[in-house]
């Protein structure tokens, strides 16, 4: 296996034989559990999974978004996770206990839900077939559920 491969298919996660997409996101949500008490690891990790991810995506697809490539996954997941290890409030400040398993379902669902329906933005850049389309989609549904989460996490401490 080139290394582009591995990458993108993050370690051989998408070659999974019952859907790859759903154990990219799943492993990636493995990964991210330990970056998630440091803010600024986890966006670094981010911007590095999206730049390497690209990479490797461009060389191993050919411009096709085959199913065993779920690096993108990775990247949207972490994205929409990046609120929950942000403080709900400077009065309370984040403690590992404040992010309880719901918490990381919601963030799951959320990513899937989109990446699966491709609304708006991410349907447009899941329609290019270039790497930049195939990371693409993921990061935007990744955007899309990060902002939900974030809003429900701010609705929920205010009241």
């Amino acid at each position: 296996m080139t290394p582009s491969r591995l990458i993108a298919s993050f370690g051989g996660c998408g070659f999974s034989p019952f859907a790859p997409g759903t154990v990219g996101s799943l492993a990636a949500l493995a990964c991210g559990l330990g970056l998630l008490a440091h803010p600024l690891a986890l966006a670094v990790a981010i911007v590095l999974c999206c730049a390497i991810g690209y990479v490797a995506t461009a060389r191993a697809s050919g411009g096709v978004d085959h199913g065993w490539i779920v690096i993108d996954e990775v990247a949207g997941m972490w994205i929409t996770m990046f609120p929950l290890s942000l403080p709900p409030t400077p009065v309370h400040p984040w403690t590992p206990d404040r992010i309880g398993v719901l918490w990381l379902v919601l963030a799951f669902a959320l990513f899937r839900l989109f990446d699966i329906t491709k609304p708006g933005p991410v349907g447009w850049f899941d329609r290019r077939h270039d790497a930049v389309g195939i990371m693409g989609d993921d990061i935007v549904a990744g955007l899309i559920g990060a902002f939900i989460l974030a809003a429900i996490r701010c609705l929920i401490v205010m009241t």
